[in-house]
């Protein structure tokens, strides 16, 4: 996974580049980001790119682009939306990792490949428990009355932070476990009229519901609840 830090550029590390370099942040299938550093450079993709030859993408870049390369090697991974605490003090920042199957250990492994050649945190390779927490692990603390809804948001953003913003990274951490793995600002189902405060109750239990299904870790829980008109991916996110 340490080969990502060398394949994709954060937007904000990227000013550099031409404008319509940004639009490669919008790609959706890794198969669409690999064939985008194959146009830049056609070198193996173990090889690490100047910073002009790699592809412009979020945190979701690197953490699906990290999945993929596990899965090509037979270890079972997925990416995991949520938020991270090691980017700002006291807050609790959108951002997207990648979890890896350890055989050995019978568990799973958070890495984040985005600052895997930082210190940011003691071991970005075996992230400690709660310096990342899953959309759905932040809604049960929230509900338990355990964090502060207002500390987690988008950083450089002064409006999209709150609850809405939990509820939403809860919705698009459903799709990842099932490889919808959308962009950061994917919204559908009723996620806009939650961003807009426009949500019940109802709607609070449906993702208390989301949130039981991500912990539970087992697959037919996730698919029975994802394969809803509420909860699926639009085609046009696909």
């Amino acid at each position: 996974m340490a080969v990502v830090s060398g394949l994709v550029i954060h937007p904000h590390d990227a000013t550099a580049l031409p404008e319509e370099r940004m639009a490669e942040q919008n790609l959706r299938p890794t198969s669409a980001i690999v064939e985008a550093l194959t146009r830049l450079d056609p070198a193996p993709l173990t090889t690490p790119r100047p910073t002009h030859l790699r592809v412009v993408g979020t945190c979701r870049h690197f953490a699906t682009l990290s999945c993929a390369l596990l899965r090509l090697r037979g270890i079972p991974a997925r990416a995991r939306c949520g938020f991270a605490t090691y980017f700002d003090p006291g807050k609790h920042l959108d951002h997207w990792i990648t979890e890896y199957r350890h055989a050995g250990e019978r568990r799973w492994v958070r890495v984040d490949s985005e600052i895997l050649d930082g210190d940011l945190v003691a071991r970005p390779e075996d992230l400690a428990q709660g310096e990342f927490l899953t959309g759905g692990e932040a809604w049960t603390l929230y509900r338990k009355g355990a964090v502060d809804p207002d500390t987690f948001g988008v950083g450089g953003t002064t409006h999209a932070w709150g609850v809405a913003e939990i509820r939403g990274n809860a919705i698009r951490d459903l799709a990842a476990l099932r490889k919808m793995e959308t962009l950061p600002w994917d919204e559908w189902g009723r996620m806009t009229a939650s961003y807009q405060g426009k949500t019940g109750p109802d709607y609070d239990l449906l993702i208390d519901d989301v949130a039981a299904a991500c912990a539970a870790d087992d697959p037919d829980t996730v698919d029975r609840l994802y394969d809803t008109a509420e909860l699926r991916v639009p085609d046009e996110f696909r």
